[in-house]
């Protein structure tokens, strides 16, 4: 439910909004302001508000997953300025000048605010960041169905943040991916922030209507909190059974290899998402230096140089230089090994014809 105040502080129209929430059907009504004065119709019991005019991607972000928890479930959306109106609300997001929890207050914007999600994390929080900070937990536990105490919950909770909510915060408090004075090479504009500000009504449009603006922050939150659920789920879904998976082909790593540094995955999962993480928790050194996994498709094996860091494209221990580019019987020749069907020209990854193959490319390659 939708509702836009003038400065005046009268009420101008409400409206319900669409929107997608867990677990429920896409619901879209509509209501005249003379209609929501009828002792007849039911108005959410809470109301939560942000600011009218243009809107960023942390508001959009943080009105849908308040929406999420159960003290605000289903409230109405208030878009206004005007501070005699933000006083009544029973939250307000990214505007009133206060961050106070105990109030629900969630604005970043007023001097001194140096809030930030903590656990590591050092980069400044938007509103949405806030919302998630403090509502994250109920959220994440709601869609795996368990206590908020359970350790995956926490899990998740920080997995999301490093992953997706980060840098929601970072884009709207203006902070550099990079600390670097030079120019960056190219432009991305495909990010989610710059998608959801795009979607404010443009200046060329004749009609700047107040309903207008709204229903472009209706798509807005739908587009952010989709693609916040869609993060969340991929989590739940993915990334929570696969670091299962690689701890314990951690575990039994030197039943490969002695030295420890071959990890050989018995399923295949996306497993840089956790290796950095794992090798740090579980104190292993050396570090891995190859990954074998089978290939569905080909039904072969693969040998993966890990690389230094899990943004860089640079390995720890390429494969070796002799072997890189050559293929099949000239691969196996070279190497020694039989089997051999690739290796890649930068060395990070190659492929055997069976498992036992697949090893010895990785023994041999550690050695030279």
């Amino acid at each position: 439910m939708f509702t836009t105040f003038s400065k005046a502080s009268s009420p101008s129209r409400l409206f319900n909004f669409a929107t997608f929430l867990p677990n429920s059907r896409l619901f879209a009504t509509s209501m005249s302001s003379s209609a929501a004065s009828s002792p007849a119709t039911t108005l959410p019991t809470k109301r939560v508000g942000t600011h009218n005019g243009s809107f960023h991607c942390d508001e959009a972000l943080g009105c849908f997953m308040i929406r999420l928890t159960e003290k605000f479930h289903n409230a109405q959306i208030v878009r206004s300025r005007d501070p005699q109106v933000l006083e009544t609300m029973d939250a307000v997001l990214d505007v009133g000048g206060v961050y106070d929890p105990s109030r629900d207050r969630y604005d970043h914007h007023q001097k001194g605010f140096e809030e930030i999600f903590g656990h590591g994390f050092n980069t400044k929080l938007s509103s949405a960041g806030l919302v998630y900070k403090h509502f994250g937990k109920e959220i994440i536990s709601k869609e795996l169905q368990v206590d908020e105490e359970h350790p995956d919950v926490n899990r998740l909770f920080l997995a999301v943040y490093k992953s997706f909510m980060e840098a929601i915060d970072a884009i709207d408090n203006g902070i550099n991916q990079y600390d670097t004075d030079q120019s960056p090479r190219y432009v991305n504009n495909t990010h989610l922030s710059s998608r959801v500000g795009r979607l404010n009504p443009d200046w060329t449009d004749p009609d700047q209507s107040s309903e207008k603006e709204n229903q472009a922050f209706e798509r807005a939150m739908t587009l952010a909190g989709g693609e916040f659920l869609e993060s969340l789920r991929f989590y739940i879904r993915s990334w929570l059974p696969a670091r299962s998976i690689v701890m314990e082909c951690l575990d039994s790593r030197k039943d490969a290899d002695p030295s420890g540094e071959i990890l050989v995955l018995k399923q295949f999962c996306p497993w840089k998402l956790h290796l950095f993480e794992l090798e740090e928790e579980m104190k292993i050194d050396p570090p891995i230096k190859y990954v074998l996994y089978e290939d569905d498709r080909s039904k072969g094996w693969r040998v993966q140089a890990v690389g230094v860091a899990p943004d860089r494209f640079e390995s720890r221990k390429a494969l070796p230089a002799q072997w890189r580019g050559l293929r099949d019987d000239e691969l196996s020749k070279e190497s020694g090994v039989p089997g051999c069907v690739f290796v890649h020209m930068s060395g990070f990854i190659g492929g055997n014809k069976n498992f036992e193959g697949a090893l010895a490319m990785a023994k041999a390659a550690l050695k030279l």
